[in-house]
């Protein structure tokens, strides 16, 4: 028996969550439009501004600034197992759920890793970073901007200093904080820095930005291995093999050059949505978007705060873009996310490890770091916290949050 099911039509949810966040309209209609060869010039060309895009984005003057089909975590993975070989030794600085991604990834490319560790809810301080990278002196110190697990923003001015200064390179994961906060590649002096769509950029999980230092693509051409049906003299390096063949970004930076040379067939469609992200944000402009994210963060804060809600971690270092929020006393964390979901259509979002049921976490991101949302949002929770018993004078998140935005 043929089984069917009906056609997608469930509800405009508000995803004021830690990411995925709504799309923007204008990301949705470039989704729409008809696909192209791979070598179609007209095609090329796009990817040829995609690239000069994401150097604006990435402030960066790569040369190699491309995007990785995959999730945001396929470029995190794209960075680490092209620049690892097994026996090297990396630095992970960690404070929270994505830094120790970056650990566990890397183990899965048998390096030796060294954890500079940092409490949850916290950031690791630099001399730490230093102390560890004069010991061990590594291939890659790794680290994450902004890690949404624990809402805290890494400083990285320092730690990039101190890589350029051991002559190590430096791997930063911008997923959650590309095109929200400033991620300055150049000035953190970053080798490699990967990014995703659905935080900050306002777009769908499916395309990773990634921007590429020149001494870093040195090092990754030095183990180029050409897939065997499309050998050709010359092209290959005497480096072990980079570990994957689909996240081999040797190959990748060839495919995108003016070589060409084929690769995989590129995912237009995400393509599309990652050309016209960029081009949102840059007629918004960097700083005037930076600003917004950063007033619609504070504006989280004060309500939650007016309501008698506690902030989680400390708050010197907090991403602008993502608050966590601790879960009062005698509050059902779950049953609150599910009336908000159910009685609102507004989706925010839980904890992980150690966080579990302690938190929740709240975005203001993309199109929906807006006034409107960020009211609608704290308006529907502080219904819902009333009716599960919470005291607090009624209309105090709003009116806190309405006073950020006057």
């Amino acid at each position: 028996m043929t089984q069917t099911f009906g056609e997608l039509d469930h509800p405009a949810r508000l995803l004021m969550g830690p990411g995925p966040i709504n799309v923007h309209p204008r990301v949705l209609r470039a989704m729409s439009v008809q696909l192209l060869g791979q070598f179609d010039p007209e095609f090329t060309g796009y990817m040829n501004e995609t690239m000069a895009l994401y150097r604006q984005v990435f402030q960066t003057t790569n040369p190699q600034t491309f995007l990785i089909d995959g999730t945001s975590r396929a470029a995190i993975e794209a960075a680490l197992v092209s620049v690892l070989t097994p026996g090297d030794d990396v630095v992970v600085v960690n404070a929270g759920r994505f830094g120790l991604l970056l650990a566990e990834i890397a183990e899965r490319c048998d390096a030796k890793v060294t954890m500079v560790e940092g409490e949850w809810g916290t950031v690791v301080d630099p001399q730490a970073v230093e102390d560890a990278v004069k010991r061990v002196r590594p291939r890659l110190v790794a680290c994450v901007h902004g890690d949404t697990s624990t809402t805290m923003a890494q400083p990285l001015e320092a730690i990039g200093e101190i890589c350029r200064r051991y002559d190590t390179l430096l791997y930063v994961d911008a997923t959650a904080t590309i095109g929200g906060m400033s991620v300055p590649v150049d000035a953190w002096q970053a080798d490699i820095v990967t990014g995703g769509l659905q935080k900050c950029l306002g777009g769908p999980s499916g395309s990773g930005p990634i921007t590429i230092s020149d001494r870093a693509a040195d090092h990754i051409f030095g183990r180029r291995h050409v897939e065997r049906g499309l050998a050709t003299p010359g092209l290959a390096g005497a480096g072990r093999r980079i570990a994957s063949n689909y996240f081999d970004l040797a190959m990748i930076m060839d495919y995108w050059s003016d070589k060409r040379l084929n690769h995989h067939t590129e995912a237009a469609s995400m393509l599309y949505a990652a050309r016209e992200c960029a081009r949102v944000v840059l007629e918004e402009g960097l700083e005037a978007r930076f600003a917004r994210h950063a007033q619609a963060g504070a504006a989280v804060v004060a309500g939650v705060e007016a309501m008698g809600l506690t902030v989680y971690g400390d708050k010197a270092h907090k991403m602008t873009n993502v608050t966590a929020v601790v879960i009062p006393p005698g509050v059902d964390g779950d049953r609150v996310r599910a009336r908000m979901r159910t009685d609102f259509e507004i989706e925010i979002g839980t904890a992980f490890g150690p966080l579990a049921g302690k938190v929740w976490r709240i975005g203001a991101m993309g199109v929906n770091a807006r006034k409107h949302a960020l009211l609608t949002t704290l308006a529907a929770l502080e219904a819902v916290l009333r009716g599960e018993g919470y005291g607090f004078t009624a209309g105090a998140g709003v009116d806190a949050a309405l006073g950020v935005f006057s």
